[in-house]
């Protein structure tokens, strides 16, 4: 009994004597993990747990702590003053972090400072801060990303001048790009959710090395957010986050959840996001010489089964724009030992209906050419397991990844005054299997190595409705109605190797394998000399980086990567009529496209308050695809969805280049206000024997202002998005620059001031506002089908708990 009585008595002791610190986001409110507490005169740190508390009880005869964390500012306080705020402090972010790290430059976790590619990364912090609909939205108010829409549902990343198939995106390691990602303008980045990400990183530049064919302008990289699991003090970690939000520049509704729950061993992460987009409203303020450029001044509404054009009563409500979608991310993580983890992780987004605006606002002869074009529900399916090693003698992090994705898309769309609707159906099903590793080797070098297996099933159906009988009937498909299908298997190798503390080299080699099947089948529609195709492709990627981390902030990195593209089905095998008038057919004999680029990085680093960067870069390209003039069975036309139209397809055109920069700055003023600003710049031309002609995605100059003020829960930033003219004269006329929907001189050029605000009133309510496009700009992004929003009001309520 005396025993007993003197531990209970002790117990109590230790919960009298003991201090606990509490480590707050001092915006948010939210606790911090893992930060870290030294006190003055003392050598021994102590961290802080999931609940961001720390026992301080040894430091309490200090007079000083110090408390820092990789993520926010290191801050000083007086241990005489904790008392009062009743020993909690707050944190403010840091922007400025080379010691930051990322993953996609090399798929495994690296130290930004080491990587000479240019990244960029947005965490989710950064992430619930923008407050944007989609991710792609997410990109463009990065001010380092220029994306083109031609639908409101849509958005297509361009890096470096290169778009779509050429831009590779990932998530969680996997790529999403498939066997008929299209060369023009893609939308399949808004199937992820931006709201259920860890992360977002750009990497910009060729990544075959990393991740094969594809990667040319650079890689997009989605992290979603893991199971985060209890630790020793809290064996059970259960948090949320839910927020509503709406927008007036498309009357949106947008609702997300998302729970985490947590034990010592096993781990749940569920986000659940649901959004509805009425019409986009465009801006009205508009410059005069352009006249009605941008307007929907009538659209096709049918009416007693007679398409008739409508008036529109508010021509800036780009009508036909509006859609809703819905997203899925549910995560399991079982940790079977310090060494041995298990992920199932199963992602699902559905869209409805998604009008393509552009094809809607077509004209031929001054008539509407479309009574009804859309995209039919967009449904991305991805399931997932991965199994994640460490410390053995062959590697330190090694991650095995079994994944299977389902794909659907299809097109619908019906002629003016044509009761036949054309339906176009493609499923893909696609096998992924990953293996990365990486090991240090010594204090110096560090390998990282792996292999890279794909199969890609596409099947493509089509029919045709008459919508005043309902009868159905066939018609012709987008892609091989036989089937078609691709597969690739890759190894590769990558090291890294400290030459001095301030001095890494990077070297890597990827070695890759791809062949391609296409069954044409029935030829009803085209009869084609050929009824199938079948390639086979090596491809050898190499990559070279040096990075100079010099005294006094001072950073130089230079990088040189190969980069290659293998044809996929969209290039190889398609019937698609490109634009007005023009149908493209098959090129059997297409061969894989090839860049040569360099890049330098000039930077430099002032304690924490002051960051310059500037990136130049060149790019070579040969066998560019590009779409030529051709004959079928020698004809140079031929009648495609009942018009006439020329026969075009993709040919190895030659040789291009792009070349370009990008620079930006961030500067503290103080630990309250920043000033930050970036820029870029993109030329590309198509080489030949006389004058260069203008390659086509290359975007106009652009870049982004902003001038940041946080400080007690509240955060506001106002800042200003630009872009440049894109003069006619630089137009590919060719290619998919749509050059129908700008101005007679091209693409004018714009800005428009923005404003966004957040207070956090709690540790649980957090209440953002912003006004976007204050001054109600029109303008459209370069190649661009629609007009982008004209001034929103944002209003978003966002719950933790």
């Amino acid at each position: 009994m005396k025993k007993i009585i003197i531990a209970i008595f002790l117990l109590i002791s230790s919960f009298a004597f003991a201090q606990q610190l509490k480590v707050l986001d001092g915006i948010t409110l939210q606790p911090i993990p893992n930060a870290i507490v030294v006190g003055m005169g003392d050598s021994v740190a102590v961290v802080t747990d999931i609940k961001g508390q720390v026992d301080i009880s040894k430091f309490l005869n200090l007079t000083k702590l110090y408390v820092s964390h990789a993520s926010f500012q290191r801050d000083t306080f007086d241990i005489a003053e904790l008392k009062k705020n009743q020993y909690t402090v707050g944190l403010l972010s840091k922007s400025i972090d080379l010691d930051a790290v990322v993953i996609a430059a090399q798929r495994t976790p690296e130290v930004r400072r080491d990587i000479a590619q240019q990244i960029v990364s947005i965490d989710s912090k950064e992430l619930s801060w923008v407050n944007q609909q989609t991710s792609a939205d997410v990109l463009i108010e990065s001010g380092e990303v220029f994306v083109q829409k031609s639908q409101a549902g849509g958005g297509s990343p361009v890096l470096r001048g290169l778009e779509a198939n050429e831009v590779l995106l990932v998530v969680d390691g996997i790529r999403m790009n498939n066997a008929i990602y299209r060369a023009g303008h893609l939308q399949n980045i808004i199937t992820v959710d931006n709201n259920m990400l860890e992360k977002m990183e750009v990497v910009f530049g060729p990544g075959s090395v990393m991740y094969g064919s594809d990667a040319l302008g650079g890689v997009i990289s989605f992290t979603t957010r893991m199971p985060e699991l209890g630790d020793s003090a809290h064996s059970f970690n259960f948090k949320g986050n839910a927020f509503a939000r709406f927008s007036s520049a498309n009357l949106e509704k947008t609702g997300h959840i998302d729970l985490n729950f947590g034990g010592r061993r096993f781990g749940s992460f569920t986000s659940v996001t649901f959004s509805d987009f009425d019409d986009l409203r465009q801006g009205n303020n508009r410059n005069p010489f352009y006249g009605d450029w941008g307007k929907r001044l009538f659209y096709v509404e049918r009416i007693n089964g007679i398409d008739s054009i409508v008036a529109n009563s508010n021509p800036n409500n780009q009508r036909f724009s509006g859609y809703y979608q819905y997203d899925i991310l549910q995560k399991f993580l079982f940790k079977q030992s310090s060494k041995v983890s298990h992920i199932l992780n199963f992602q699902f987004s559905n869209s409805s209906d998604i009008p393509r605006y552009d094809r809607l606002t077509d004209t031929r002869n001054g008539a509407f050419r479309f009574a009804e074009w859309y995209y039919g529900p967009q449904k991305r399916l991805l399931a997932a397991y991965q199994l994640q090693l460490s410390n053995t003698r062959w590697y330190d992090r090694a991650q095995l990844s079994l994944a299977f994705q389902d794909i659907e898309e299809s097109r619908i769309n019906r002629r003016l005054n044509n009761d036949n609707k054309v339906s176009q159906i493609e499923k893909v099903k696609i096998g992924t299997v990953n293996f990365d590793l990486s090991k240090r080797i010594g204090t110096k070098n560090e390998l990282n190595y792996g292999l890279e297996a794909t199969y890609n099933d596409v099947n493509s159906t089509a029919f045709q409705e008459n919508i005043a009988t309902n009868e159905e009937g066939p018609a012709a498909t987008r892609y091989p109605n036989g089937g078609s299908n691709m597969y690739s298997v890759a190894a590769y190798l990558s090291h890294y190797v400290h030459l001095k503390d301030w001095l890494v080299l990077n070297e890597g080699i990827r070695y890759s394998f791809i062949g391609l099947n296409a069954d044409f089948g029935d030829t009803t529609f085209f009869p084609f000399p050929f009824r199938e195709v079948n390639q086979q492709h090596h491809a050898l990627s190499g990559s070279l980086g040096l990075v100079f981390n010099l005294p006094k902030g001072f950073r130089i990195a230079l990088a040189g990567s190969t980069g290659f593209r293998a044809p996929n089905v969209d290039d190889l095998a398609k019937v698609f009529e490109s634009v007005t008038g023009n149908v493209i057919v098959p090129n059997p004999d297409l061969k894989p496209k090839y860049t040569y680029s360099g890049e330098l990085t000039l930077g430099y680093i002032r304690k924490d308050r002051l960051q310059l960067e500037a990136t130049g870069y060149y790019n070579y390209i040969t066998n560019a695809f590009n779409l030529a003039n051709t004959t079928l069975n020698g004809l140079d036309s031929v009648v495609y969805q009942g018009q006439l139209s020329q026969v075009q397809t993709n040919i190895n055109l030659g040789k291009a280049y792009i070349t370009g920069f990008s620079a930006g700055f961030q500067a503290f003023f103080n630990k309250y206000i920043s000033l930050s600003s970036k820029v870029t710049f993109t030329y590309g031309r198509i080489i030949t024997d006389t004058t260069d002609q203008p390659l086509d995605h290359i975007p106009p100059i652009y870049g982004r202002t902003g001038l940041n003020y946080q400080r007690k829960q509240f955060q506001g930033e106002f800042y200003v998005l630009y872009n440049g003219w894109k003069h006619l004269a630089d137009y590919n006329l060719a290619g998919e620059d749509n050059f129908v929907y700008a101005t007679q001189f091209g693409n004018p050029a714009w800005y428009t001031l923005n404003l966004r605000l957040a207070y956090q009133v709690n540790r649980y309510l957090r209440a953002q506002i912003a006004m976007e496009n204050i001054l109600d700009k029109n303008y459209r992004y370069f190649a661009s089908g629609l007009s982008a929003a004209g001034r929103n009001l944002m209003v978003t309520l966002r719950v933790s708990f």
